[in-house]
């Protein structure tokens, strides 16, 4: 265990205090700055009695200053991937009080008066010291609560930089996950910060800005399957491919498909982590691009050890990143393949009792998306319509083929072209009872589908959305100003707009696309626009806009150079902005 992570602060401040920690909206944090955050926030928490505080803050940069601020004054930390009412409901069974972006009944702290940064008051930590609390997705079930020692943190971090940091050398780090998380935490936040890389403080939720910082400088991506498979194939990539040193990936499996259509991209195949909140770290994987195998074996982590369960051949692990030194047993089946590697084949939790008969997820799943009507597909288990009576839910994304199919035939007919994919193969008991068509699946800021998430899907029906949707797809609008070539409107994303599924579930977030397309829209309807769209250029998105949230769309038109310049900004913030250009149309 190295011990970098317990004397951070002091390592920190041995650096020039000129020199660039990260990137807060393209805005330099250098050394100094971060220091007298981390002061900030150690005055405000010395002064407060209680021992356990929640932590939820968006910037990570900020983030990092309250996680050692927090630590310095003896606090142990508990963080949510979420602010959603039920994740505070639980945390304030757990914790004294709140501190960051929680919603305002919980009344969070953020520190106000400036504070002098004292080196001489930053000893070392104790490495027994439980400095977190971090919780499990929830992927599988309800989150559960994994308290931290520095020790595991000091190792994991350490661990990292023995393994990849020799390629990844001196490099800026961009990430599409949270640091709310534990492989966010480390891989984003713990691990630059202890090994001086620049840290870009704000996850990237648009392909536009992930685009525009990753061709700024040599840089790595911290990213998962969810946000990898749907980098966007028409936007060029040719200077992220230049300044990219590696691509990570974790969160879930990342399909043959996903790393292809990524690596093509981005021209990094993606380095796979399997681990979990629980163990954190266990193994990784690069694929070989050249095999069309989906099963590719993963390596230990360096100082893992790992065995099977000869009765079920659950895989049993051993590591400095575990509480102690025994071996945990795991819930994931696995086969060995030598002495150093192993394949996963799935969860043992994914194993549930339907009226006594044991029924597999995984092959139901698995049977599902052998039919050309479907393109993903999750099964959650629940009890129907208020009753004792488990039954399953099948959460479906339809393809192109099954799309045209609902619309035409209707959802019953779906459902029983789907049930018929199902017969021979599995018993009665374990059919879906019900199901749910979505446009695509929620997810939460780690990218990933949890059972929360789904249920939250199912107060309403999107089966009818997919084929004959009638939510909003335009904002609530007030016009505020209007010249011959300038407009001014006030524009509200509604609550229940189509463009929120899925982007994100915790908090709807207004899609870089859509706004590109309302400053469209609303050109063509007052200006006198040229007949075809040629390009964007000069395109940023600094801040999310969020459902309900009032903004300001100005939009002006340059005649001579069939342009029309917009910007998305508010009281607090410029949100994004461009400029459109138009084609004439050709003379017949």
């Amino acid at each position: 265990m190295s011990d970098k992570l317990l004397n951070l602060v002091q390592v920190i401040a041995a650096r020039p205090s000129s020199l660039v920690l990260g990137w807060r909206h393209q805005q330099a944090v250098q050394t100094a700055d971060f220091l007298a955050s981390v002061a900030r926030w150690r005055s405000l928490l010395s002064e407060h009695s209680g021992q356990n505080f929640a932590l939820y803050l968006e910037d990570s940069l900020e983030f990092g200053a309250a996680l050692l601020g927090g630590w310095h004054a003896g606090k142990t930390l508990w963080l949510s991937a979420d602010t959603l009412s039920s994740s505070c409901a639980a945390l304030a069974l757990q914790v004294d009080a709140f501190l960051g972006e929680f919603p305002s009944e919980y009344a969070p702290s953020k520190p106000t008066a400036d504070v002098r940064f004292d080196a001489s008051a930053y000893p070392a930590l104790a490495p027994d010291f439980k400095a977190l609390v971090v919780h499990t997705s929830g992927s599988t079930g309800v989150a559960q609560a994994c308290p931290k020692r520095m020790s595991q943190l000091a190792s994991e971090v350490a661990t990292l930089e023995t393994l990849f940091g020799t390629a990844l050398g001196a490099c800026e780090i961009v990430a599409t996950v949270s640091h709310q998380h534990i492989y966010g935490l480390l891989f984003k936040l713990l691990w630059p910060l202890s090994t001086g890389r620049a840290i870009h403080a704000q996850s990237q939720n648009f392909p536009e800005a992930l685009l525009a910082l990753l061709g700024q400088a040599p840089c790595a991506l911290i990213s998962s399957p969810a946000h990898l498979k749907r980098l966007p194939s028409h936007l060029n990539w040719s200077a992220a491919q230049q300044n990219l040193r590696a691509v990570f990936s974790s969160g879930g499996p990342l399909s043959l498909q996903a790393a292809q259509h990524s690596a093509a991209l981005l021209g990094q195949t993606p380095c796979e982590v399997y681990g979990s909140s629980e163990t954190g770290g266990i193994a990784w994987r690069q694929r070989d691009l050249q095999l069309t195998s989906e099963e590719v074996a993963w390596q230990t982590l360096p100082g893992v050890s790992w065995r099977l369960d000869t009765a079920e051949n659950l895989l049993e692990v051993r590591s400095p990143h575990l509480a102690d030194d025994a071996w945990l047993r795991l819930t994931d089946h696995a086969q060995t393949c030598d002495g150093q590697h192993f394949l996963l084949l799935g969860r043992s939790d994914r194993i549930v009792k339907i009226e006594e008969k044991r029924v597999s997820l995984d092959a139901i799943e698995a049977l599902l998306l052998s039919s050309p009507l479907v393109l993903e597909v999750r099964l959650m288990a629940d009890s129907l319509n208020g009753s004792q009576r488990q039954g399953l839910i099948a959460f479906v994304v339809l393809s192109e083929a099954g799309k045209a199919s609902l619309a035409q035939h209707g959802k019953l007919a779906v459902n029983r072209c789907l049930l018929a994919s199902l017969s021979g193969a599995v018993e009665a008991v374990a059919l879906p009872r019900r199901w749910r068509y979505l446009q695509q699946m929620p997810l939460n800021a780690q990218g990933k589908t949890t059972q929360a998430v789904l249920l939250e899907s199912l107060s309403s029906d999107p089966a009818l959305a997919i084929a004959a949707d009638t939510r909003p797809r335009l904002p609530r609008l007030k016009l505020l100003e209007r010249e011959a070539n300038r407009l001014a409107l006030e524009v509200i994303a509604p609550a229940d707009l189509l463009y929120f599924d899925g982007h994100f579930s915790q908090m709807a977030i207004l899609p870089g696309v859509v706004q590109l397309d309302w400053a469209i829209h609303y050109g063509c309807e007052y200006f006198a626009l040229a007949a075809g769209f040629e390009a964007v250029h000069a395109l940023k998105f600094q801040q999310v806009i969020r459902a309900e949230m009032p903004v300001t769309l100005e939009l002006i038109f340059d005649a001579q150079k069939n342009s029309l310049n917009f910007r998305y900004f508010s009281a607090a913030h410029a949100h994004s902005s461009g400029r459109i250009l138009f084609r004439a149309a050709e003379p017949i």
